[in-house]
């Protein structure tokens, strides 16, 4: 079985790690959508509550599971035995970034490769942190996000 692992901080996911998510499945016969516990920012939402909020705004396939993780990420592909990274691409400005990551990744575990994908036309200019922040400003996000994911973005928000 081929592996591959979808992993980012979706914090909170939107409809665009959904749909990279979904059709991550095209290049694999298992995807894990992971979401990882170190951080460069203080996320707005709990490991826990974004890997439900995942679940629920993906669905329940037998081939998309959802883990956390910790540390380097080519050490969570060696124990999960991923031999696949699926990141997506939003704009040319993400792809230097994301290609010196693939090389590293590449360099630490030869076997893993990594795939890149676009989303969807009307999902490239979205991300997780304008996403909270119209939801911060009290904006509607329901475009842009999961019911589920709406309702405890203004959960958050609404004090």
């Amino acid at each position: 079985n081929r592996i591959a692992l979808y992993p980012g901080s979706f914090d909170p996911p939107t409809r665009g790690h959904t749909d990279l998510a979904r059709r991550s499945l095209v290049l694999a016969d298992k995807v894990i959508v992971a979401v990882a516990r170190t951080s460069t920012t203080e996320p707005l939402f709990t490991v826990e509550d974004r890997l439900a909020m995942l679940q629920a705004a993906i669905g329940d396939d037998p081939r998309i599971h959802y883990q956390s993780f910790e540390g380097l990420l080519v050490e969570f592909a060696r124990r999960s035995g991923a031999t696949l990274i699926v990141r997506g691409l939003r704009a040319v400005s993400d792809f230097e970034y994301e290609f010196q990551m693939a090389m590293m990744n590449r360099h630490l575990l030869p076997r893993l490769e990594t795939v890149f994908l676009v989303p969807p036309e009307d999902a490239t200019y979205l991300s997780s942190s304008l996403v909270r922040e119209i939801a911060r400003h009290g904006g509607d996000v329901s475009e842009f996000v999961h019911p589920v994911v709406a309702d405890a973005l203004h959960r958050r928000f609404s004090g």
